[in-house]
């Protein structure tokens, strides 16, 4: 049995990406592998590192036991599960579902052949002029300075001369302060320097769009979540208001109580109180907080700070600042020099399953196989019209949305049926130390995407001090694809599960094709049923966004230029005040925040808490050193901020 090869399948828990070594037996599982016992010394001991603390050194083996495939506890910790069973010495056959810690690993059988090509992730990409999702751009275009007209060859050296930059003839602006992106976590850290004390005139934010929200806006709708529906995500801190109170709970609790509706007021309140264990976490409405923060935008003075560019790349300065080359529209480019840089680029694509990516590649149609994030609304109203089905891929807190909007539009039209393609069982959910999240029908429960912990409390220092190793260890423990506890959308699950248009399948999606019927066909291997189709009028990919540095034309040329390192996620390596240490040029400071800083100090970056923890840690650096107009805020600043916010007037 030696030219059988054991293929290996899971979705990493902290990053829900898709891991599918080929070895051969035997196979070592373990946190770390200091030694191996006696009995495998001298042989070629395949070893697969899990990075977790629910990992054991040594955790598991498989090998073979008188012709027959085994899997062998080593004495772990949190013990071996096969198929859901807690098991010691068991076998093991081709499609079993083995669990060690929070890893779900799907073993499959093949004889030893050459390694199948297979694709890299998939992405949508946004229009680089509009911040749109386009189906139709199936790759970023590099920016790179060779072969191009714009950026200059200047932009070829390590610190770009400011003489010849501007010797180019173009426009050359300088600033204090400036944030890439202008989304979310450029408007936060620009709401931070405001109210530290920097003029609006000092700051420039550069991005395509001039509503900060504008991009988490449209995801939010094509996600089927409206301006009057509750965010699903971690929102329980005020992207509008630093100091958090009053909350948008307390917001929305006075408005009904000034509108003569004192229960729904006191519901908000009793949210806030008795939440997670007596009710569903309190989430604000998607409408309120856009309505906030244009509040805050104009407060700030947002308008005169937010000016149009496309970034196409950063450099170091020969005076010790940085200096970014944008186009601000066709033909039109122009460079801006500046001391203190914040990134906060955001999720530069679309995650995208390469089958379905293959599917629309190969029949061009956009219309039955769509992302969950691109605007989508025909499904809804074709299923509203004429019925149908629907096979939805992925299970986290968007498919729980995709699901709620599938059951809104059986309201009107009862012919509608849901296969919800899972690629293995969920029998019990990720566990750190004491605490164990809660799983139902194989989707794993948590009120937000990280423990509450992670925002503030005791994660967020352990991750602090963990070494890069242990961050992957604790990270995994924690992340994983999770859904809102949420008491309506789990009685939407069990209704359908039991009246039976809503069923779960599991298997590993062999291809997808269009029958003469124009209908969508899934071919799926499926455990202990081989092979089988699942026809569909539309597949939904709720599977995530993509945030790697390499989906970043931008970023990946900065980090190929100065050779920056990257986390074991591939994203940007930040300090714990979240500094690009590598790219401090004399006195200039580079700082990031939000998706592209995942794997560092902080778990819970691309949330509203987490990108103002990390604006104020940033803003705290520069007061450090000293970068002009910043200060600390003590109790007394503090206060008069909180006070010029309540009354609506300037910070400065």
């Amino acid at each position: 049995m030696t030219n059988l090869q054991i293929q290996l399948s899971w979705d990493d828990p902290a990053t829900g990406e898709r891991r599918e070594p080929r070895l051969s037996a035997p196979i070592a599982f373990g946190r770390e592998f200091a030694r191996l016992p006696t009995e495998l010394k001298g042989q070629r001991v395949s070893r697969l590192l899990l990075n977790s603390n629910e990992v054991s050194r040594y955790h598991a083996l498989i090998d073979w036991e008188q012709n027959q495939l085994v899997v062998i506890d080593q004495g772990s910790v949190n013990g071996v599960f096969v198929n859901g069973q807690r098991q010691t010495h068991s076998a093991i056959a081709n499609g079993d579902t083995l669990q060690i810690g929070p890893y779900m690993i799907a073993v499959t059988f093949a004889v030893s052949a050459p390694a199948p090509v297979t694709s890299p992730p998939s992405t949508i990409h946004f229009n680089p002029n509009t911040n749109l999702p386009d189906p139709s751009l199936p790759a970023a275009a590099p920016i790179t300075p060779l072969g191009s007209n714009f950026p200059p060859p200047a932009f070829q050296a390590e610190n770009v001369a400011v003489q010849a930059i501007h010797a180019t003839g173009l426009p050359v602006d300088e600033c204090d302060y400036l944030t890439i992106g202008a989304g979310l976590g450029s408007f936060v850290w620009v709401d931070f320097l405001r109210i530290s004390g920097v003029r609006s005139e000092k700051i420039v934010a550069l991005g395509l769009e001039g509503e900060p929200y504008a991009r988490y806006k449209r995801l939010c709708l094509n996600s089927q979540i409206p301006l009057h529906e509750r965010l699903r995500s971690n929102s329980d801190s005020c992207p509008d208001n630093i100091w958090g109170w009053p909350s948008y709970a307390l917001r929305e609790a006075w408005h009904d109580f000034s509108k003569g509706q004192p229960s729904s007021a006191l519901k908000y309140l009793w949210q806030v109180f008795a939440e997670p264990t007596f009710v569903d976490t309190y989430t604000p409405r998607a409408g309120n907080v856009f309505d906030s923060i244009d509040r805050e935008a104009k407060r700030i003075g947002w308008n005169q700070i937010y000016r149009y560019g496309r970034v196409r790349a950063i450099r170091k300065t020969d005076d010790g600042r940085y200096c970014v080359a944008y186009s601000r529209g066709t033909r039109d480019y122009a460079f801006l020099i500046t001391r203190y840089l914040h990134l906060a680029t955001g999720y530069p694509a679309i995650q995208f399953l390469p089958d379905l990516q293959a599917y629309r590649e190969k029949y061009q149609d956009f219309k039955s196989v769509v992302n969950a994030y691109e605007e989508h609304d025909h499904v809804y109203q074709q299923l509203e019209q004429q019925g149908g089905t629907v096979l939805i891929r992925g299970r986290g807190i968007v498919a729980s949305r995709i699901v709620q909007r599938i059951y809104e539009a059986r309201n009107k039209n009862r012919n509608i049926t849901v296969l919800h393609l899972m690629r293995s069982p969920k029998p019990q959910g990720n566990k750190f130390q004491k605490a164990q999240r809660s799983v139902k029908n194989h989707y794993e429960f948590q009120p937000f995407n990280w423990p509450k912990a992670c925002w503030g409390g005791e994660l967020r220092a352990m991750l602090e001090k963990a070494t890069p190793d242990e961050r992957k260890s604790l990270l995994a423990d924690w992340g994983g694809t999770t859904t809102a506890d949420r008491h309506d959308w789990q009685q939407i699950t069990e209704q359908g599960l039991s009246e039976g248009w809503y069923q779960i399948t599991f298997g590993e999606v062999l291809g997808v094709e269009k029958d003469s019927q124009n209908r969508t066909i899934t071919h799926i291997r499926e455990k202990g049923l081989g092979e089988m189709k699942l026809a569909a009028d539309f597949i939904i990919d709720a599977t995530g966004l993509d945030a790697k540095v390499q989906a970043s034309p931008l970023l990946e040329d900065m980090v190929k230029h100065y050779n920056l390192p990257l986390n074991h996620l591939g994203r940007l390596v930040v300090a714990n005040n979240f500094e690009l240490v590598e790219m401090r040029n004399g006195k200039g400071q580079m700082y990031a925040a939000g998706t592209i800083t995942l794997g560092g100090p902080y778990a819970a970056v691309d949330s509203f808490l987490g990108l103002q923890y990390a604006a104020l840690v940033s803003v705290d650096g520069l007061a450090a050193a000293r970068a002009p107009r910043v200060h600390y805020l003590n109790t007394l600043s503090s206060f008069n901020q909180w006070l010029k916010w309540v009354f609506n007037q300037s910070p400065a």
